[in-house]
Parts: C-alpha cells; sequence; structure tokens
C-alpha cells in the first residue's frame, strides 16, 4: 500500500466554505475504498473548527518553519476520522483568527502553510510518494516540494478547483516569505505578481482539473483567468476528473432533514413540498411547478441572467425560492422580487444546510445557469434527489446534465449553449412544457434512475493517474 498526502485548506466535516471542503472530505475515502491506498490529509488547525472536534486531536509534534528571515513555529496535531489520518497545523498568529479567508495578509498565511507542511514531511513523520495539493492556498506545497525535495522520490500533482483564485501578492516580498534562490521567482511570476496558482502550474507534475470540459475551457482566454499560456505549455499534463458527491450523505432515502424519506416518488416529494410551505409560511400551489436555486449570490452563478427575465418567467403559472447569501446587487433583487410577487416567489437572504435539503427535495426544477462552472455540486445533489436541473453548457454542468430530447426520450435535465438570458428563459419555459406533458414529465423522472455521481469512478481515475507518476503505486 503507497501513500497519498492531501494538502488543502478545508475539508468537511471539520472546516467548510465551499465545494472544495466537500471534495476533500470524500475523495480520501474513496481512494482508500477503491484503489487501496493509504491517503492523508493536512490542514490548517483554525479557530473556527468546532471544539468537538479540537477536543479529539492528539498532539503529534511541534516543529521550527524557516520561513524568509525569521522563523516560525508550527504545531502538529493529528486525529483519525472515518479511517483517515488528518494533520493539522496551528499556528496562534496565522490561523487563530475568526473566519477563514478575506485577511489582507491571506497570501503570507498559505505560504506558511506550505513551508509547514514541506518541514513536516522533512522531520519525516509521513513519507508519501505523492503530494496532491489542492487550489492556491496549497499551490505553494508544490512549488517547495519541486525545489526542496524533502522526500527524494516524492511526486507531485496538483488540482485546480477555481481558477479565478490565484493567491497573487507583490513580487517585492520573495525574500520575505520564501527561502529560495532568486532563480526560482521566474516559476511563481505572472503579469509582474507573484502567482500561487501559476507556481503550481510551472512544478506540478501533473494538473487536474475537476471536470473534463472544465480543462478544456481554462486552455482559453474567456475561462482561464489569463493563464492559458501557461495551460497550454502544460497541456499534454493536465486532464479533468469529475467530481462526485457522497451518495450516502446526500441520499433522499435517508436524509434525516426532510420531513418524508422517498426513494423516487413523486407523492412523496409534494408532502415535503407542502411541509415546507408551512415552515416558510409560503403558500405552495401544487397544480403550479416549482423552481429553485440553492447558490451563492455572485455574478459566476448567472444571476445577471435571473434577473433580466425572472419578472417575465412568473407571468406564468410557476413558483420560484432562492436560497443563498452575497452581493448586495442580488440579495436586494431578490428580496424586492418576492415582495412584489408574495404568492409567487420567496428570497431566503441566509444559508442553512436543512433548508438546502427541503428545497431539493421539494423541487421540481433546480436552476443554475452559471457563466462558468468548473464542476458543480449542487446540480448532482439535484438529480440525487429527483429535481431536474436547467443549466448553461459549461464547465462540469455539461458534462452531468444532459439536455431531454423529446424524440428519443433521454436526458436528465435541460440546457442552454449560450450565455444570453432569453436562452435561459427559452430553457425555462421548455422545461414547463415538458412539466405539463405526462408522458415527457414521467419518461424525465425516470431517467433520474440512471444517475450515478458517486466518487468511485472518479477514484478510479486519480489511481490511474497517480500510477503513472509511480507505476507500482497501485498493483506493486
Amino acid at each position: 500500500m503507497e501513500n497519498i498526502l492531501f494538502v488543502a485548506s478545508e475539508s468537511t466535516p471539520f472546516i467548510k466554505t465551499g465545494g472544495l471542503a466537500d471534495v476533500i472530505g470524500s475523495l480520501p475515502q474513496a481512494l482508500k475504498e477503491h484503489e487501496q491506498l493509504e491517503v492523508r490529509v493536512i490542514l490548517p488547525l483554525y479557530d473556527e473548527i468546532p471544539e468537538e472536534w479540537k477536543e479529539q486531536m492528539e498532539y503529534l509534534t511541534s516543529i521550527d518553519v524557516p520561513f524568509g528571515w525569521r522563523n516560525q513555529e508550527a504545531t502538529i496535531y493529528t486525529l483519525r476520522y472515518h479511517q483517515i489520518e488528518y494533520y493539522f497545523v496551528e499556528n496562534d498568529y496565522y490561523f487563530t483568527r475568526k473566519g477563514v479567508y478575506g485577511y489582507y495578509d491571506d497570501g503570507e498565511r498559505f505560504v506558511f502553510f506550505a513551508h509547514a507542511v514541506i518541514q513536516f514531511l522533512a522531520n519525516g513523520y509521513f513519507k508519501p510518494d505523492i503530494l496532491h495539493a489542492h487550489d492556491w492556498q496549497a499551490a505553494i506545497a508544490v512549488v517547495l516540494a519541486n525545489i526542496q525535495k524533502p522526500l527524494s522520490d516524492m511526486r507531485t500533482v496538483f488540482t485546480i478547483h477555481n481558477i479565478k483564485y490565484q493567491g497573487m501578492m507583490p513580487i517585492d516580498i520573495f525574500e520575505d516569505f520564501f527561502n529560495l534562490d532568486r532563480e526560482h521567482i521566474g516559476g511563481l511570476e505572472w503579469n509582474g505578481m507573484l502567482n500561487c496558482l501559476k507556481g503550481a502550474l510551472f512544478h506540478a507534475d501533473k494538473i487536474t482539473t475537476v471536470s473534463p470540459t472544465y480543462a478544456e475551457e481554462i486552455k482559453y482566454p474567456y475561462y482561464s483567468e489569463g493563464l492559458h499560456p501557461v495551460l497550454w505549455q502544460r497541456e499534454q499534463d493536465v486532464i479533468g476528473i469529475l467530481n462526485g458527491i457522497d451518495t450516502k450523505e446526500y441520499n433522499p432515502l435517508s436524509d434525516p432533514y426532510l420531513s418524508v424519506n422517498y426513494r423516487s416518488a413523486r407523492s412523496k416529494k409534494i408532502i415535503n413540498r407542502l411541509d415546507l410551505g408551512e415552515e416558510l409560511n409560503f403558500p405552495m400551489d401544487l397544480d403550479k411547478p416549482l423552481y429553485v436555486m440553492v447558490t451563492r449570490l455572485t455574478e459566476q452563478k448567472g444571476l445577471h441572467l435571473v434577473e433580466h427575465i425572472l419578472e417575465e418567467f412568473l407571468q406564468e403559472e410557476v413558483q420560484f425560492i432562492i436560497l443563498g447569501t452575497g452581493e448586495k446587487e442580488f440579495e436586494d433583487y431578490f428580496a424586492s422580487l418576492a415582495y412584489r410577487y408574495p404568492e409567487k416567489a420567496r428570497a431566503l437572504l441566509t444559508f442553512n444546510e436543512g433548508l438546502a435539503r427541503k428545497l431539493y427535495a421539494s423541487a421540481d426544477f433546480f436552476l443554475m445557469p452559471s457563466k462558468f462552472e468548473p464542476c458543480g455540486l449542487a446540480q448532482l445533489i439535484a438529480l440525487q434527489y429527483r429535481t431536474a436541473p436547467i443549466v448553461r453548457e459549461t464547465g462540469g454542468l455539461k458534462d452531468t446534465v444532459q439536455s431531454y430530447n423529446e424524440i428519443t426520450g433521454e436526458g436528465n435535465g435541460f440546457s442552454f449553449t449560450n450565455y444570453n438570458a432569453h436562452d435561459l428563459l427559452h430553457a425555462m419555459r421548455y422545461a414547463l412544457d415538458i412539466y405539463h406533458d405526462p408522458d415527457h414529465w414521467q419518461q424525465l423522472c425516470s431517467n433520474f434512475n440512471g444517475n450515478r455521481f458517486s466518487w468511485k469512478d472518479s477514484a478510479k481515475l486519480y489511481g490511474q493517474l497517480y500510477e503513472q507518476l509511480v507505476p507500482t503505486l497501485i498493483h506493486g
């Protein structure tokens, strides 16, 4: 059995701000089960991690971390959860703060984290064959691993979860944050800045993204956030592997948040909808299909498209509920819409996991018209709950949602290609027409049963990638 170390900034069940945490929480388990690998995870020890987890952690060691012109101390704790070993890097100055991200010195914080990871490995506490780092917060671990070589035979994989966030810092802090000769600035520099994500793209042995379509999209200027020249140079080393979801966690047959559990029965979805309506004091009309969104309220999620057409669409016999928080422009828009259409629309400007599950379980349609979407988990969850997604054909949305075809009866949702408001409106109206056609609606609902988005297939692909780097990894 060979060793893999995941380096990341968040993971369920300890700390979560987005989909990255779901991946880091689920993929190691799938790799262990399906590829017989010893996978461990290393994370910062944030103040925000609940006490119930901190109380279970055991002290492992304290290490000196050379960091530019000074030494910092990192205390390493360990905790075993679901047969996976987790390491936590404690440093009061960098991680004993409220929240996870959003500080002026985030670059410094996560460069320190990377130094601590490499020093931990150099001290011999774990000897991975592959270091697998995720997103810009872990990117410098790949850079340091390649240059400093704490373990001579260790190979590196870097996964881009969202190329929009790159970890850029002024170039004049190089000597302060990096224990490297100036000859290595070139691997980090991009457009006059130090760019953590670019550094990992330059140094990693293999690069992955979270869906095959996104792996192609980011080679082009529209999606690459400026890094397409680097990705062109590394084209042969870039692979897209679709994320999965934890199908035990997201299972309407056992979900504790639901009023009534179900496998596929529409009648039980209706009971959940009525109970949700009572909870929200919202008059659910069973003659009208329910469209929902569970999302961060940001431009990326296609909300400018929704703004342009939603009031027009609400002239139809439909209802709409959105759950999420984010930019004030969108919060104000949805609050105003709900005020003007109290019988048809509701804006829940918060985030609550229980409410999210109830919306997935109650809805007929799940709206996700993203401007870009590296993978997307919400559409996969919607399909688990037998709710038809309406998506734009980008990234992982294109890879997971096939638009319903009236002629062949194939498809598990609805999609549109161009980032255009009236193309979205057309897709929503087409979905409404299918809903009112009993034969097509029944066929679409039966197609949900063929969806399989567990981590099993993805874990197999990761295992194959690891074996390319270390040929003896899986089969010995």
